[in-house]
């Protein structure tokens, strides 16, 4: 099944490798006529492990491009940039020089995973599919590659292939529950809920502690309307690990859905208590206090919130909101213009809306 699939796909993937690169340098990074090449590409190449390791991704990857110009043929060097790129979210990025380390070393099973993975972060599932069927070829035994196949197959609906390609990860690692994990994930992004609860039970049986596959299960089985059992295997996954964020989230959820707000928020609170970047918490503070009319605790919340997650336009939104009930306007503007600019930079026409309807609302004041 899966070599009648690789032959039907495999010509869709690498029309790209002849594709140029422009790399855009400063002219203040010329290499100096009478230095080594040699030399200067160590440094280049120690300067950019040395930035890569204090996390400053930029100046690493400016680095490496620096002493990609001087060996055009080091695919390693392009793959660190795309690894990079990787640590910075832009897999657009990544995916170009992956596919210039591939046009260099076709051999690499390892850049063909890294590839897939940056494609099917962008959405761009059909030539994941094909960088992973190039990865299982190259290297038959890759888990991991067999794992993001079968995950871009569900998002494409193709059930028979993502199930041979789940086949052949359980006959390589059949003790691993993060196989099943997986598995259960895609199910529950794909709204395969019945199909989800199923194969979620069979798992739990097999791993009755773990308590990522007792937490997906209660999420497809809430899912499905089965309020008592979801909550039964939360309360379970609970006792078997009461530190775990996750469950106490998932926990707060239920209570603010069911309108036991105040349980709820001290859930939350505990979270944030335990996580101070633990988002979901915080955002699950501020609806209910703005449910709870607590206009100043949102604001201090929402202001919490942007140090957190400062590209994300929902914080800047409900940050407006609360200074506009608070009458507060000149702040209310400043910061829906703000949630304005980042919804424009993702095209969130919803977004994009009911800002600018808040924003009309202020010029009432």
């Amino acid at each position: 099944m899966l070599n009648k699939i690789i032959f039907f796909s495999i010509v869709s993937l690498f029309f790209s490798f002849s594709e140029t690169i422009a790399f855009g340098l400063s002219t203040s990074h010329v290499i100096a006529s009478q230095q080594p090449i040699e030399r200067k590409l160590d440094d280049l190449l120690r300067q950019g492990r040395k930035y890569a390791e204090n996390k400053d991704y930029q100046k690493a990857i400016n680095a490496y491009k620096e002493a990609s110009i001087l060996d055009k043929n080091n695919a390693k060097i392009y793959s660190g940039i795309a690894y990079l790129y990787t640590q910075q979210k832009n897999y657009q990025a990544a995916a170009q020089y992956y596919r210039k380390a591939l046009s260099i070393d076709l051999s690499n099973a390892d850049f063909y995973y890294a590839l897939g993975h940056s494609l099917a972060n962008i959405g761009d599932n059909d030539n994941a599919a094909t960088a992973y069927y190039y990865a299982v070829q190259l290297n038959p035994k890759s888990v991991k590659s067999y794992i993001g196949l079968g995950v871009v197959l569900l998002r494409k609906e193709d059930y028979d292939g993502a199930a041979e390609a789940y086949k052949r990860v359980i006959a390589l690692d059949p003790n691993n529950p993060n196989i099943f994990s997986i598995m259960g994930s895609s199910l529950l992004q794909q709204k395969e809920f019945k199909q989800a609860v199923k194969y979620l039970k069979n798992a739990v049986k097999q791993f009755p502690r773990n308590t990522e596959l007792r937490l997906l299960l209660a999420t497809a089985l809430l899912q499905e309307g089965q309020i008592y059992s979801g909550k039964k295997e939360l309360r379970i996954a609970e006792k078997i690990d009461p530190r775990n964020l996750k469950i106490q989230l998932k926990i707060a959820g239920i209570l603010e859905v069911q309108n036991n707000l105040e349980e709820a928020l001290k859930i939350y609170k505990r979270i944030s208590y335990f996580n101070h970047k633990y988002s979901e918490a915080y955002m699950g503070i501020g609806r209910i206090q703005l449910a709870q009319k607590d206009f100043l605790g949102a604001t201090i919340t929402y202001t919490d919130l942007i140090n957190i997650i400062p590209q994300n336009p929902l914080p800047y939104y409900y940050l407006g909101l609360t200074f506009k009930e608070r009458e507060r306007i000149k702040e209310a503007e400043t910061a829906l213009k703000e949630a304005l600019q980042l919804y424009q930079k993702y095209d969130n026409a919803n977004g994009i809306q009911k800002t600018n309807e808040l924003l009309k609302q202020l010029n009432k004041f």
